[in-house]
């Protein structure tokens, strides 16, 4: 198996406001690929964009009725962020004593950050592509302080940079609406999109990124071409049209981060029938069933900030559970 990953993991928010009992959980239940749990029940800076926001280098926000607006100075927010985050790792690194091998941390991508961040105007972002590279090598700056941070509570990890973009297929079609809600922002140049989410990435010294959406239509070619080590995505939104990209990318050697699992409370099916889908799609390609351990790790369809605490737990199980499955009976 490719040890750059392991069978299964999860997406990065759980229920909750207890950032041990979080961390407990997620090293718990995947023994050999943990993650940096999120909760965002706990208010504004710990929700996706305030927590990713609080990582900006040189570069503030704060919470306004419309959502996170860029200001001149860290602010209560800002600092309410950080402080969540250094709490989220303090947990994390208590119930990692000791661990080696991969690690994931989560944080919004460049484009999706963009497409929510507001410029002191009221226009978000996205509107103006000077300040979307402002806010690209802000980030890019954060996140490699944070896997500096990362490695040093945690020695023996290999981190496993997870960029979260559910806006990045919008963004791509011109579908962001402006803050009027008459009208939306014109695409971005598709080499744009792809060049900084490879500026971006690239502060993960040659390491593996990962970038996950939970939305419909994920550019797969895109972003294979912008060097991904791994797309998430949730397995049920996939058609048929997206068959030849994921074919193209798993001959290409990237991971693909199938969420089988739903997100929120309902009966699981057994563990082999969650993976079911995985398996018709690999015939269909005509892919040899060995490579599916090693190309094909299991989650969660998207965050389980949503789901119960019990139901969080025994969707992580699941998860593992099929891996196993997957693995044990590729046919």
């Amino acid at each position: 198996m490719n040890d750059t990953f392991a069978p299964a993991t999860g997406i990065g928010s759980l229920p909750g406001h207890d950032a041990r009992e979080a961390a407990k959980t997620a090293t718990g239940s995947f023994e050999d690929f943990p993650f940096l749990a999120e909760l965002p029940a706990r208010g504004p800076g710990a929700d996706m964009i305030g927590r990713t926001a609080g990582m900006l280098v040189e570069l503030y926000a704060r919470v306004e009725p419309s959502g996170w607006r860029l200001g001149d100075r860290p602010g209560r927010d800002t600092k309410r962020a950080r402080a969540w985050l250094g709490e989220d790792l303090d947990a994390l690194e208590e119930f990692t004593q000791g661990y080696e091998g991969p690690l994931k941390v989560q944080a919004v991508g460049p484009w999706t950050l963009a497409a929510a961040l507001e410029l002191r105007g009221g226009e978000v972002v996205l509107s103006d592509p000077g300040a979307c590279r402002d806010i690209a090598a802000s980030l890019a700056e954060g996140l490699r302080l944070h896997l500096a941070e990362l490695r040093r509570r945690v020695p023996g990890a290999r981190p496993v940079l997870q960029l979260d973009e559910p806006s990045l297929t919008a963004v791509l079609r011109g579908r962001i609406r402006t803050a009027s809600g008459y009208r939306t922002h014109r695409a971005v140049d598709r080499q744009v999109v792809e060049a900084t989410l490879r500026e971006v990435a690239g502060v993960h010294d040659g390491g593996p990124v990962v970038v996950h959406s939970c939305a419909p239509d994920v550019p797969f070619a895109l972003l294979r071409r912008a060097g991904v080590a791994g797309v998430s995505f949730d397995f049920s939104l996939l058609t048929e049209r997206d068959d030849d990209a994921i074919g193209e990318a798993v001959e290409g050697g990237t991971r693909l981060f199938a969420g089988v699992v739903p997100g929120t409370d309902t009966a699981l099916s057994d563990p082999a029938g969650s993976v079911m889908g995985v398996r018709t799609l690999w015939r269909r390609l005509g892919l040899r069933p060995e490579l599916l351990a090693e190309a094909v790790t299991v989650t969660p369809a998207c965050g389980l900030a949503g789901a119960s605490p019990e139901y969080a737990r025994r969707a992580l199980a699941h998860c593992v559970r099929a891996a196993s499955s997957l693995a044990d009976n590729p046919e």
